[in-house]
């Protein structure tokens, strides 16, 4: 591990030039104070943990000052949003500070709310308290859940009025990941007719991100079926933990098939397929069950922006991996949340009556799976059977159950820590974020944010008496409105 002025850069995007981004210095909040900071990100860019709680640390990561080796720049992409295509969008709040090398990876450290840029749309450039504690705890949260997700260091807050609906607090939150091109860095190139530029950049990921492209006989199509195949993954996990990003545009699309821009994201309470969890999104482009199709529309657009490095044949053929490897990877996610072992017939609809019964039943789809966690071939189940209204239909779904059960060996103990190991107890529940959210806000607090880190860093373990983070959520938190601005 090493102090702040030991870590070594190798900012290998700003090699690339002038026309992939702009040189922009941050322009740091006013009076900084640390809100919370992640020991396992800062062990992960080979950052010593006692360094979070520095000046110095405060001071870099509010724009404040600059670390020998950071070389700030705003990245410019255009992207589809909401089905329509904008043509320049590009950093308009983020700068990209520099790229940390540490045990032969790569990461990139993204100052959020650093201030305007050329690309901020008038807009101020600044960001919230609110939104960055969100992104802060999901990010971590996700890893927590083993989704593939950016991650985030830390979030700092400021005293500089911002306004969005109402006056707030200003902060920055960097994040964390091996990449921050888009589908819309491509597209960009694409549609403002750069094809040698995004030549450029295609080989600039390939050889930092898919080396294993480069032994390929077809390296282009072999690079764009790997993106394919990690955004189908990626997506099949958003399914099977109840997720919903909310804001599927191809600008918050990466390259590395990691969950990317926390904005009016919900984990879903009672299971709704139709569930919208962004607020602005009112004709539900972006509901829960919609995802996996959305997946699909911004993988052929960024198939489109790429048509220029393959054939129209390459395109098709690879595309056509998409569909298969979600669902490979999604029935494999859900035999685990249900303990099966091995693969059967009658597993996809064992799991899909199991959704309609809890839709018909509104019942809590976190909760549900993990009290699923306990059942017991010789037992009562309760707890289990009181989550349903109709116990004649749900009675009949369990011996059908049962009888999956009886053909593996480990129907008892060791199924049950199997599954447990797999479906969590908690979640970021909207309801928990907003209730940290307002402790920091209204009282300078921030030791609810500090504990909903802890308990999500392991959301599949117990947690002696925490068991009210849990829950679900009261009526007013079921009812909680979250929009892009978040």
């Amino acid at each position: 591990m090493k102090s702040l002025k030991q870590l070594k850069f190798n900012n290998t995007f700003h090699h690339l030039g002038k026309p992939f981004y702009s040189e922009v210095n941050p322009q740091g909040i006013s009076r900084p104070f640390l809100v919370s900071a992640s020991q396992q990100v800062a062990q992960l860019i080979g950052l010593r943990p006692d360094e979070i709680h520095t000046p110095y640390f405060i001071d870099l990561f509010s724009g404040q000052a600059l670390l020998p080796g950071f070389q700030p720049l705003a990245m410019v992409y255009s992207g589809h949003q909401f089905g329509f295509y904008n043509p320049q969008l590009g950093d308009g709040r983020a700068l990209l500070l520099g790229e940390v090398d540490c045990n032969a990876e790569k990461w990139d450290l993204s100052l959020k709310g650093a201030g305007m840029t050329p690309y901020s749309r008038n807009g101020d450039g600044r960001s919230v308290l609110r939104s960055s504690i969100r992104e802060f705890l999901c990010s971590e949260a996700m890893a927590g859940l083993g989704i593939p997700t950016t991650r985030a260091l830390c979030v700092i807050g400021g005293e500089d009025p911002v306004f969005r609906e109402t006056v707030e607090k200003s902060a920055t939150l960097v994040r964390v990941t091996q990449s921050h091109v888009r589908f819309g860095t491509f597209e960009y190139f694409h549609y403002t007719e750069k094809p040698e530029v995004l030549k450029r950049l295609a080989d600039y990921v390939i050889c930092h991100h898919f080396p294993e492209s480069l032994e390929s006989d077809e390296k282009y199509p072999h690079f764009f079926g790997e993106i394919i195949q990690r955004t189908a993954v990626m997506i099949a996990h958003w399914q099977a933990a109840g997720f919903a990003h909310g804001v599927m545009n191809t600008d918050n699309m990466s390259i590395l098939g990691q969950t990317f821009d926390y904005g009016p994201f919900g984990f879903m309470e009672d299971y709704d397929p139709g569930y919208i969890c962004n607020h602005s999104d009112v004709k539900g482009r972006y509901a829960f069950q919609q995802q996996p199709a959305i997946g699909l529309t911004n993988l052929n657009a960024l198939g489109y922006a790429l048509s220029s490095l393959m054939t129209n044949e390459d395109l098709i053929r690879k595309l056509q991996e998409y569909e298969p490897t979600f669902h490979a990877c999604y029935a494999g996610l859900m035999r685990k949340k249900l303990g099966l072992l091995g693969a059967q017939d009658e597993d996809h609809d064992l799991w899909s009556d199991l959704l309609q019964l809890m839709e018909n039943a509104g019942a809590n789809y976190t909760i549900l799976f993990r009290t699923l966690s306990e059942y017991s071939i010789d037992d009562t189940n309760t707890e289990l059977r009181e989550l349903f209204k109709d116990q004649e239909e749900f009675g009949a779904w369990l011996g059908r159950y049962n009888g999956r059960l009886k053909q593996q060996e480990d129907t008892g103990p060791s199924r049950q820590k199997r599954m447990k190991a797999v479906n969590p107890k908690y979640i970021l529940r909207n309801y928990l974020a907003q209730r940290a959210i307002e402790k920091a806000e209204k009282e300078q607090d921030y030791s609810e944010v500090n504990r909903l880190l802890a308990l999500l860093y392991r959301p599949f373990d117990e947690h002696e008496g925490m068991e009210a983070y849990a829950d679900a959520p009261p009526d007013w938190g079921k009812s909680l409105v979250i929009s892009c601005s978040s």
